[in-house]
């Protein structure tokens, strides 16, 4: 359903096979309130804003921000883009998920250390029992 408009528009189907999600996922997102497709009878018509809203939300996932944090973040947005409150506001909840995602780091920095120490420890004794058998 995509056509050469001044507004580009989406069915749920283009939207589904270009983020390889299912069509289900898409109006899970609308009904959380984060995409707001028209209608055209049964039909959804998704614009550009939607689709990339949908990219973000994606994104979010991928680097750990729950629904409700990218729906707050979209508020946010879209109630005033030049208040200060609003981009402090903002500001304070990127900071904190960028210290989350730095201590996640750390966390999995230390486990690999650990898996490092454990499979070098298998491969000494391992070589151990293979010159024993000898």
């Amino acid at each position: 359903m995509t056509t050469r408009t001044s507004q580009a528009r989406y069915s749920i189907g283009d939207l589904s096979k270009e983020f390889d999600i299912t069509t289900r996922s898409i109006r899970f997102y609308e009904d959380q309130g984060l995409l707001h497709p028209s209608r055209k009878g049964q039909t959804r018509i998704y614009n550009q804003r939607d689709r990339v809203r949908l990219k973000l939300i994606l994104r979010g996932k991928r680097l750990g921000f729950s629904l409700a944090e990218t729906g707050r973040l979209f508020e946010l947005y879209d109630a005033d883009k030049t208040s200060a409150t609003q981009l402090s506001t903002m500001m304070e909840l990127i900071v904190q998920k960028k210290n989350d995602l730095n201590q996640q780091l750390e966390d999995i920095n230390a486990v690999l250390i650990e898996l490092n120490d454990l499979e070098a420890n298998c491969e000494k004794i391992l070589a151990n029992i293979s010159t024993e058998q000898k």
